[in-house]
């Protein structure tokens, strides 16, 4: 079965995750949600990545057609990936099912 949606996932330094979607609509996103959190590390994980990492970060969720996901994800590493200041890292997962929730009208 083809999954016609895909959950693009971008995980960037605070204060960067308007640099991801507006790099994301360009390639087509419609819009995100972003979450704030705050990332662990261990010192192995700096070393092996090469670079210091913040602990705030946020989080930007992408609902994306299939068709779409590879260009968003080109185009968020492109301006804000691991070798930029925003140090983002992207990933998509596929979603199954997806619904929409409206208000009713009573």
């Amino acid at each position: 079965m083809d999954n016609k949606f895909e959950l693009v996932v971008c995980i960037v330094n605070a204060g960067f995750s308007q640099n991801v979607m507006a790099a994301a609509r360009k390639a087509g996103a419609r819009g995100g949600t972003i979450l704030r959190g705050r990332g662990s590390a261990n010192p192995e994980a700096e070393e092996f990545f090469g670079l210091t990492i913040q602990p705030d970060k946020e989080v930007i969720l992408i609902l994306s057609s299939a068709e779409d996901k590879d260009k968003i994800i080109s185009a968020i590493y492109h301006d804000s990936g691991l070798t930029t200041e925003g140090q983002g890292i992207a990933f998509s997962l596929p979603v199954e099912r997806s619904t929409t929730f409206m208000k009713s009208e009573e």
